[in-house]
């Protein structure tokens, strides 16, 4: 049974996100560019050996293309203003965060080809976001607003919303270039150069929580979420700007990961939602750190590692993401006992269950990573979970429908 669950925000406080209404969108769209890597064109190799689902690519791509429009359907509706969108996580005061605007565009980039809407829902997301700088650094998002855009909870940014939006930028110019209406190019080198300054610690290198973070902090400045390690995004970040600084932001990353596993997870090689002390001997977060008394656990925020570990090892071939998801990969396939609808909604370190529950938000990304493992069966039985499933809510739709963009073969690199 897959359920729906509220879950724990910054600084203890908690969304409700819960299944939305279908909302139609209202605004008219533009003639749009003809995308370059159209959805379901496959012009972008994966590593060979990596896994697909044995349905096929038409009908992966069928599956995913469907779940789309139900996603797009239910999340994705226009801003205050014409010509914005914005993606609906909550009914309840966060009703967008910058976490969903960066799957929003990340989505809406790779649908190209298939949403023939697909650029000006992009152009609409990104506008959005131009309208709500953070108030630390206005290159970067303001994290969460209101149902009539006004910001809550504070103004400042959150690092994962930032990269993704970043990520996504890039993945535009290659999608449609940048002589348009919007400079793609341009706007993704601002955001990556704010997040050089105001996301990542200029000792470890290391991504930090957001810019309301600074070294006069050093709890929190030496602390890291594992679920902002996007690697490749950093990959992405070195490889299209020809600055290594990103690849030593991407090192830092791979050699914390292959620390954590080994040291307080080599049965299973989950990774806690926090980790801290990161400047000396880096370890989980106690319990409350910054949101619940799961943040020292494979909980909410960290269900998300083995789609961006996962991702990375299929289209980029490194040994050590590849690695430490299959890890992820031989361990829960034995957990579950060979059944997708058995993995659990949290974890300790060490196994044990925390959430005795099966969710959609949990279950999606270990389908990315058992592309880079060698059992066929096992990534069939994920993908059947995934094809077949309905709608859970906000968070759990949208990390399930990017899953499927990575397992159908259909994930982008710039």
């Amino acid at each position: 049974m897959q359920q729906a669950h509220a879950r724990p925000r910054r600084g203890g406080k908690r969304l409700a996100l819960v299944l939305a209404a279908a909302a139609v969108l209202g605004v008219p769209l533009a003639v749009q560019a003809a995308p370059n890597y159209p959805f379901a064109s496959h012009r972008q190799a994966y590593v060979a050996g990596t896994l697909s689902p044995s349905v096929g690519r038409a009908a992966a791509d069928q599956s995913t293309a469907s779940f789309y429009r139900t996603w797009k359907q239910r999340y994705l509706v226009p801003g205050c203003k014409a010509g914005e969108y914005r993606v609906k996580a909550s009914t309840s005061d966060a009703y967008v965060v910058s976490e969903g605007q960066g799957y929003g565009m990340l989505i809406t980039v790779m649908m190209a080809g298939n949403d023939p809407d697909a650029q000006a829902l992009f152009d609409g997301l990104h506008r959005y976001n131009r309208a709500h700088p953070s108030n630390q650094n206005p290159a970067l998002l303001a994290w969460a607003q209101d149902v009539n855009c006004k910001n809550v909870s504070g103004a400042d940014s959150a690092t994962d919303g930032d990269l993704d939006i970043a990520y996504a930028l890039l993945l535009a110019d290659l999608q449609w270039g940048s002589g348009g209406s919007i400079n793609y190019l341009a706007e993704a080198r601002k955001v990556i150069a704010a997040i050089r300054s105001s996301n990542v610690n200029a000792n470890t290198k290391l991504v930090t929580l957001g810019d309301w973070v600074s070294s006069s902090e050093p709890n929190y400045y030496n602390a890291t979420r594992s679920s902002d390690w996007m690697l490749g995004h950093f990959r992405g970040f070195a490889s299209k700007l020809g600055d290594s600084y990103w690849t030593g932001v991407l090192d830092a990353h791979q050699n914390l990961i292959a620390k954590m596993q080994g040291s307080y997870a080599p049965n299973t090689g989950l990774l806690p939602d926090f980790i801290v002390n990161t400047n000396t001997t880096a370890k989980p977060a106690p319990a409350n750190f910054l949101e619940a008394d799961t943040d020292g656990w494979y909980s909410w925020n960290a269900g998300r590692v083995p789609w961006r570990i996962g991702i990375d090892a299929a289209v980029s071939g490194d040994s050590r993401s590849r690695n430490a998801a299959r890890k992820l990969s031989q361990w829960i396939k034995v957990k579950a006992g060979n059944n997708a609808n058995n993995v659990r909604s949290g974890y300790k370190l060490d196994g044990t269950v925390t959430e005795n529950y099966n969710s959609t938000f949990f279950t999606a990304p270990f389908a990315v990573a058992a592309t880079v493992d060698t059992d066929q069966a096992w990534l069939d039985k994920l993908w059947t979970y995934l094809a077949s499933g309905g709608t859970s809510d906000y968070y759990g739709d949208s990390v399930k429908l990017l899953s499927m963009l990575a397992v159908s073969n259909n994930w982008l690199k710039p």
